[in-house]
């Protein structure tokens, strides 16, 4: 346990200094400061994947699937990438969130801020909940495996839909059943109290629909990375580094989604393959260099099939 414990304290360490002192006052995040912190995060979960060479090679925690050293490093860096590349679509809706309650961009960091609280606790609970799942169950991996299939056709064939609007969703509604709703902004609170009556404010209910849309897309990425291992401490921290570095991406690559258009195709690719992954694996392993591999290469073609459309 002092590895998890190391771990979690040094995760809150970055989160305090983030919002009591890179962030204290709230403010535009502009897309080079953006990029810094992307690019910041990023550089940290890689050699984080050093950390974990290390760990497993001097075994100071506990390997319950009994990794290689090198196993570990490319097991996490390929849940990386695919919570990372899963992350997408995530921040698409955010987006639609925040323009949907006129949040202000100055605000926005710090509803991210605690929305990145409670996903690390729904994400802990979901991949603990997963990992036992599978290791008392053999037959489960075959039924997360088609539920990764079923939803990369869905996105394949599902036609264009509706614009989303938060404000219709069911938890609007029943916010607004508990308590009155302010519909102005009031700096960055949450909460106000006025004439003796506590109301939420807009930050509130778009942090709760965050909340929400990130449990249901842990529905999807829990499984993908059960896919690659089911290391606990490997699936924990590539979620929690992939999370982390989703507010960076989100400021630096909101404005610009629409332009990388054939990223979705490469999230169908990619939960194809590892649903494909788990349904065979009773029967046939790929090498994890394959696996990683063909992550990397989805993402790649993803990207310059986008570039070169929009030239």
């Amino acid at each position: 346990m002092t590895v998890w414990i190391i771990f979690l304290c040094a995760i809150a360490v970055f989160l305090a200094l983030d919002l009591g002192v890179f962030n204290k006052n709230p403010h535009v995040i502009s897309s080079k400061e953006a990029s810094q912190w992307t690019v910041l995060w990023v550089t940290l979960s890689f050699i984080f994947s050093g950390i974990i060479h290390m760990l497993y090679a001097h075994q100071y925690i506990d390997n319950p699937t009994n990794l290689t050293p090198y196993q570990a490093s490319i097991k996490y860096i390929t849940g990386y990438l695919i919570e990372l590349s899963l992350s997408a679509d995530n921040i698409f809706v955010i987006a639609i969130i925040f323009s949907s309650f006129k949040i202000p961009q100055k605000f926005q960091h710090r509803v991210l801020f605690w929305g990145i609280l409670g996903a690390i606790f729904f994400r802990g609970l979901m991949i603990f909940l997963g990992v036992a799942l599978i290791n008392k169950f053999d037959w489960i991996t075959y039924v997360f495996g088609g539920f990764l299939i079923f939803t990369a056709l869905k996105m394949l064939f599902t036609k264009e839909e509706e614009d989303f609007n938060p404000k219709d969703s069911k938890v609007y509604k029943i916010i607004g059943k508990i308590f009155p709703i302010k519909h102005e902004i009031h700096g960055q609170k949450f909460f106000v109290r006025e004439n003796g009556i506590n109301y939420v404010t807009p930050l509130f209910i778009a942090l709760i629909v965050i909340e929400l849309m990130d449990v249901i897309f842990a529905v999807d990425s829990v499984p993908a990375i059960l896919a690659i291992t089911a290391d606990p401490f490997l699936v924990f921290s590539s979620n929690i580094f992939a999370i982390l570095g989703l507010r960076s991406m989100y400021f630096f690559l909101a404005n610009m989604l629409e332009k990388f258009s054939y990223i979705e195709y490469s999230l169908i690719a990619i939960l194809t393959f590892v649903g494909i992954k788990m349904l065979l694996v009773h029967h046939y392993k790929l090498p994890e260099w394959a696996s990683l591999s063909f992550i990397a290469l989805a993402l790649t073609f993803g990207v310059v099939f986008s570039l070169k459309k929009q030239k």
